[in-house]
């Protein structure tokens, strides 16, 4: 079994002589616990050209203390990472490293950092005696155990909040250590420190990876195309390990990191060649579409139920919300173990190769080289100019399914010419900005629109089932109406909607 913990916590420099203040006069604080020293012992893993250290992730096979085990350290915010433990073993528990693949690959993790600490803790708690941060001062030696046998040896203060805390309470900790000459440490974790301070001294950069976003002033439109791509790619990657723990919102932003990806490899294609792009293209839209099978469950059953929230309860009639109920726990269980086995194939691993074979060393056409206004802009409006091609067609359409499957497709497009106006808005600035939004809001809409018959069509199953079963269908049927009613809204719409957003046209715009 593992469990995981949210470590909000910050350090600070300190030495030898430095001396802790009297941490009783920091506001909140009643009183101040000695917990002693405790040794600790962990051993850092990573593969040999430190990737997990790349992505700030940090991997750790500790002893001594009150959570000896395994760790694994994922970021979250500045000074804030998820801590994922497991049970102390001799090899790497299965659960930890699927957490780290989507970074290692095939890569193997081996040793290579051991840091030695004594820590010495202070244990800082409230009026009620409710524990509010602890402190330690810990006294660390770090030895090299790949790439070289340096060691290094400092001392460093480092405060957590506890569990639930207010993260406001290490600003005013912070203030009271500032007033004792006690200043932030420049390095962002024990383990980024041992590896710049036992690196050999003929070390070279490492080559670039995904989660790199390349040079730090883009200047040609490959420069600006590229990074977008590095981005999205490194999102990919980075959400990997939320969408296998399940977190709020996970499958839905990898969902987008890959369209967004893939968007870009067919929008830019006077930059990228298409001979080397296709073929990710391909995997990406497979990814996506796999991806989308848990997110799809999640936003029709969210819709379901705020539709029956809504009714009146008299208007509930029979078992509807239990059935309901049945009918999202079977999809959602469904749905959730077949990403699961998505992101444990060989086809996904090799699509995560591919990528970062294509970033190391991108194969650019001609145009990669010119001036980015120009260039981006006309696959802007490309992109923006199909997008009108299909709204007029789908407004020309009676309403009825070849309407709804038209303006799926516009759907489509809109997402595209939204992705292109974004990987272009660094080059091309506020006329880029402004077509992201509208064209956003044209997305939206039809967004909605495709819910909503994607809902009709899981309401008609819902009464055909309650029927058979002998309990009211009227429930469902009054809300297919409600569906039927906001899609003819939203087609009502959306002539408004896409005017402003021809507007935004990044040429049009750029011409005024």
């Amino acid at each position: 079994m593992s469990d995981s913990k949210r470590e909000i916590e910050r350090k600070y420099e300190a030495t030898a002589a430095t001396r802790l203040p009297d941490l009783s006069r920091v506001a909140g604080v009643a009183a101040v616990g000695h917990e002693g020293v405790t040794e600790l012992d962990a051993v850092y893993y990573d593969t040999e050209d430190l990737r997990l250290a790349a992505g700030h992730v940090t991997l750790r096979r500790r002893t001594g203390g009150s959570d000896a085990g395994w760790h694994l350290k994922l970021p979250v915010a500045e000074s804030v990472r998820d801590e994922i433990r497991a049970p102390l073993s001799d090899t790497l528990p299965p659960r930890l490293a699927a957490l780290i693949r989507s970074r290692v690959l095939d890569t193997p993790v081996v040793p290579v950092v051991r840091l030695r600490s004594a820590r010495d803790v202070h244990l800082l708690t409230g009026p009620d005696g409710t524990a509010l941060a602890e402190l330690s001062v810990d006294e660390v030696h770090a030895e090299r155990l790949s790439g070289g046998d340096r060691t290094a040896t400092w001392t460093e203060i480092e405060v957590e909040l506890a569990d639930d805390g207010d993260p406001a309470f290490l600003d005013t900790v912070e203030q009271h250590l500032d007033e004792a000459g006690i200043r932030p440490s420049t390095a962002p974790s024990k383990l980024a420190r041992a590896l710049a301070e036992t690196a050999p001294a003929e070390t070279t950069p490492a080559e670039p990876r995904p989660q790199d976003d390349g040079p730090a002033e883009p200047r040609t439109a490959g420069d600006h195309v590229l990074a977008y791509v590095r981005r999205q790619a490194a999102a990919v990657v980075a959400l990997d390990p939320a969408v296998r723990r399940g977190l709020p919102d996970s499958v839905h932003r990898m969902r987008v990191a890959t369209r967004r990806l893939r968007s870009a490899l067919r929008t830019y294609r006077r930059v990228l060649d298409r001979e080397a792009t296709r073929p990710l293209g391909t995997e990406l839209k497979w990814l996506a579409a796999e991806l989308g099978v848990d997110r799809d469950q999640e936003v029709l059953d969210a819709r379901l139920r705020a539709r029956l929230d809504e009714l009146p309860r008299a208007l509930v009639l029979g078992p509807a919300r239990a059935r309901l109920r049945l009918w999202s726990a079977a999809g959602r269980s469904g749905s959730r173990r077949r990403t699961a086995a998505v992101l444990d194939s060989e086809r996904y691993l090799t699509l995560l190769r591919a990528l970062e074979q294509f970033l190391a060393d991108p194969s650019l056409l001609p145009a990669a080289d010119a001036a980015p206004g120009a260039e981006l802009a006309r696959a802007v409006h490309k992109d923006h100019k199909r997008l009108a091609g299909r709204v007029a067609h789908a407004l020309e359409l009676p309403p009825g399914p070849d309407r709804d499957a038209a303006l799926h497709r516009a759907r489509k497009a809109a997402k595209r010419a939204r992705y292109a106006a974004e990987a272009a808005r660094p080059a091309l600035g506020k006329p880029a900005k402004k077509s992201v939004k509208r064209l956003k809001a044209v997305q939206s809409l039809l967004g909605d629109h495709q819910d909503g018959v994607v809902a009709r069509e899981t309401l008609r199953a819902l009464a055909v089932q309650a029927h058979a079963a002998g309990e009211p269908s009227f429930t469902w049927g009054l809300l297919y109406g409600k569906e039927e009613a906001a899609a003819s809204e939203s087609e009502r719409e959306l002539p408004g909607v896409w005017h402003r957003a021809q507007r935004a046209d990044v040429r049009r715009a750029s011409a005024r």
